[in-house]
Parts: C-alpha cells; sequence; structure tokens
C-alpha cells in the first residue's frame, strides 16, 4: 500500500526532529496523530431533514466516508429540538484517509481561504487534542459550488498521542499545520 506525502514526510522528517527536539529516547514515545474527526450540525434539521442529507452528502464528498448521524441527547423546548431528533453528521478519519485529508486541508483548502494568515494556537484542550472551525465547506475542491444549497461549517478535531499541548504543537508545526504566529 502506498503511503501518502504527509507519512512519508512525518517517517522520514518529523520523527527524528521531534526526537531531537524533546530527547526521546525511543522511536514509540514520539507523538502521532491517531485520528481525525469532521463534525457539523444542522440546525435546521429541526424543520427540513434534506438539510441533514445534503450535509451528509457533502461530507461524503469531502472524507470519502460515509458520516455516522448523530441524535438529539436532550430536548430543548426553545429550540423546538426533541429527544432522538437527528440533528449532526460526523465522521471519523484513520490512517490513510487521515493523512489524505490532512494532506488535502493544508496543501489545498487552507490557501483557499480569504484573508487567511494562519489558524489559532490557543485551540488545545490541554491532553494533545486540537479543535478549530471551518466556516465554509467549499474550501475543499470536491464540493461543487454550483449544487451548494447553504453556507455550512464544521469543527475538525485532530486527536494526537501527545501528553500535553506543547509536544502535540510541534507535531502540528512540523507536519505542516499552519499555525499564526
Amino acid at each position: 500500500m502506498a503511503k501518502s506525502i504527509l507519512e512519508e514526510n512525518f517517517q522520514q522528517n518529523v520523527i527524528p526532529q521531534l526526537m531531537k527536539d524533546f530527547g526521546y529516547k525511543n522511536v514509540m514515545q514520539v507523538p502521532k496523530i491517531t485520528k481525525v474527526v469532521l463534525n457539523t450540525c444542522i440546525s435546521e434539521a429541526v424543520q427540513n431533514v434534506k438539510a441533514l442529507d445534503a450535509a451528509a452528502n457533502e461530507l461524503i464528498a469531502i472524507t470519502g466516508q460515509k458520516p455516522v448521524i448523530r441524535k438529539a441527547r436532550k430536548s430543548i423546548a426553545n429550540f423546538k429540538l426533541r429527544e432522538g431528533q437527528p440533528i449532526a453528521a460526523s465522521v471519523t478519519l484513520r490512517k490513510k484517509r487521515m493523512y489524505e485529508f490532512l494532506t488535502r486541508l493544508i496543501n489545498i483548502a487552507f490557501p483557499r481561504v480569504r484573508d487567511f494568515k494562519g489558524i489559532s494556537t490557543k485551540s488545545f484542550d490541554g491532553r494533545g487534542n486540537y479543535t478549530f472551525g471551518v466556516t465554509e465547506q467549499i474550501i475543499f475542491p470536491e464540493i461543487n459550488y454550483d449544487k451548494v444549497d447553504k453556507i455550512r461549517g464544521m469543527n475538525i478535531t485532530i486527536c494526537t498521542s501527545a501528553s500535553n499541548d506543547d509536544e502535540a504543537r510541534a507535531l502540528l508545526k512540523h507536519i505542516g499545520i499552519p499555525f499564526r504566529s
């Protein structure tokens, strides 16, 4: 099985650099990306179920994997939301698809964002996971702009095996995630 460009870069360049920076004695100590989770919540799915189908189809186009439809855990009267009602779609990417998605995100999607200056370094959770939001799904080239009914955002979570935020920040920076200066 052929490795993606990002995976080869990780094996050949990032691992030795992180071993040198943090003084790891064994290659297995080096943190790595374990999974990438894409999540989109559709507020208009309460009235219109077709909106959730459209969002799910867009996630299929972006990731190449069928999303899981998430249901509401609680009823909220102010939002006319009932428990068990489908409200969101999420996809978990691992291994080959994860590396291919990250390659497209870094090299194609981020440069297509208007006035892009990098992503914030403040969104780490304390355990080495990084979450950021994308406001438009049309930054991905797989989405046909003419067939988009509404601009939707999504949350992207990059989960790492790092034990703290400094290790995870170094890992993502060496991989090529463009952080703000």
